[in-house]
């Protein structure tokens, strides 16, 4: 438990260093591109593989929801404010998500792997960009186990992040697939490649936004992935 604790507060410390400037700002053509590819992918993984007609049945959790940005393209997409909720361990971003969403979603506050979370009680749970930022393997694993058991059988995991090393910031490291097979034990995933890789993105936007697009069409210079980590709906004993 200790060395949880001590990862808990590395995890803090990673983020307090981190000098992000603009760089996310919604005003710049990369980010809003890549943020709708990435919206397209998800809509298309509820309609068309998982052959959902609507969200407002659906509980959602998101692990590390910061400030609320992601809660919030949820509830466009159909899901209700009741149904949602999320964790965050930053104090600043726990009270920008509560000011940002509606009263009725829950965001939970402190260490993910404490949150007070009925188990088997959401369709789904999200992380975006969370593991990449968690360095300990242990500590991976743990919240991997607590995420696993959240989730109802027949709902999933939600998964968002990148794969590759970034050799400029060591403060974090990519999540392979291999890895995330590791990590929880469903046999069936649905696995999107997206997401131009974010350097080049904001070179080839200066030149024009619709070279978005055209470099995205090779697969290779994507960096994230989108997985859906499906839990049967009777689980093997």
């Amino acid at each position: 438990m200790a060395d949880f604790i001590e990862e808990t507060q590395l995890v803090s410390e990673r983020y307090a260093r981190r000098q992000v400037g603009n760089r996310y700002s919604m005003l710049r053509p990369e980010v809003w591109l890549g943020m709708q590819e990435r919206q397209r992918a998800i809509l298309r993984l509820f309609q068309q593989d998982l052959h959902w007609q609507t969200m407002a049945d659906k509980t959602l959790l998101e692990v590390g929801c910061g400030h609320g940005g992601n809660l919030l393209e949820f509830l466009r997409f159909g899901f209700l404010p009741e149904n949602l909720s999320g964790s965050e361990l930053l104090e600043e971003r726990v009270k920008a998500a509560r000011y940002s969403l509606p009263a009725a979603t829950t965001i939970h506050e402190g260490d993910s792997i404490a949150a007070d979370i009925a188990h088997n009680s959401q369709d789904i749970v999200f992380q975006s960009v969370v593991f990449s930022s968690l360095l300990d393997n242990n500590f991976q694993q743990t919240l991997a186990n607590q995420m696993w058991q959240w989730v109802k059988p027949g709902g999933g995991i939600l998964w968002y992040d990148f794969i590759y090393n970034n050799p400029s910031n060591p403060d974090v490291r990519g999540v392979s697939i291999k890895r995330v097979k590791e990590l929880f034990p469903s046999k069936h995933m649905i696995i999107k490649s997206v997401t131009l890789a974010p350097p080049i993105s904001r070179r080839v936007c200066k030149i024009h936004p619709n070279l978005y697009h055209l470099f995205n069409m090779t697969p290779w210079l994507r960096t994230h992935v989108l997985i859906w980590i499906a839990k049967p709906k009777v689980e093997a004993k």
